[in-house]
């Protein structure tokens, strides 16, 4: 009998692999490296952010993604080494250096005063911890973040991993509405495109 699992995952582009998925766990954050090609999702399409229902099998010592079911699409972007830092990421980062924080978090508002996301800053640790990769690779998960959000608001979201190329901290912004103004002049601001 060939293993096999099921759960709830949040699929990130492989960085080992350009052709394989990475599904993390949601609740463990234990990655499965699945080759794109063995990933039955039906008429889906996936996407690096989708949290999907599946189950992994075995077959050889070979995974392969069966049933799966898309539960909500969001997305998930990675931008490393930008001169740019927005104005509520730049005031997110002083308030915490302010309080001696290492992180720190800030809603930001669009023009007509309503919530539009929340920004994330964290301090880099070098030669400790590189939070960029460990966020692009799954090994700090973003799932903490993305459930926060979901507990006062409705999925998808786009989230944007930013480390920029002069500033002693990394940047995490969760956009509430997928293909939103706010989701798009990010878009827009770090050259990242919505396939």
């Amino acid at each position: 009998m060939q293993p096999t699992t099921s759960g709830t995952f949040r699929v990130l582009a492989g960085t080992r692999d350009a052709a394989e998925w990475v599904f993390l766990d949601v609740d463990t954050a234990d990655p499965t490296y699945v080759p794109r090609e063995a990933v039955d999702a039906g008429d889906d399409e996936l996407r690096p952010g989708y949290r999907v229902d599946a189950t992994v099998e075995w077959d050889d010592g070979e995974p392969q993604a069966t049933s799966v079911d898309v539960l909500d699409r969001t997305l998930l972007e990675f931008v490393d080494g930008t001169d740019t830092v927005f104005e509520a990421a730049e005031e997110t980062w002083r308030s915490a250096r302010a309080d001696g924080a290492a992180m720190n978090a800030d809603v930001t508002y669009g023009t007509d005063g309503d919530a539009n996301g929340v920004v994330y800053t964290f301090a880099e640790q070098p030669g400790e911890q590189d939070l960029f990769t460990e966020f692009r690779d799954g090994v700090r998960p973003l799932e903490p973040l993305l459930d926060r959000l979901a507990e006062n608001e409705d999925p998808p979201f786009e989230a944007f991993v930013i480390r920029p190329t002069d500033e002693p901290f990394l940047i995490v912004t969760l956009a509430i509405e997928k293909g939103g103004l706010f989701a798009d002049t990010v878009r827009d601001t770090y050259d990242c495109p919505r396939e």
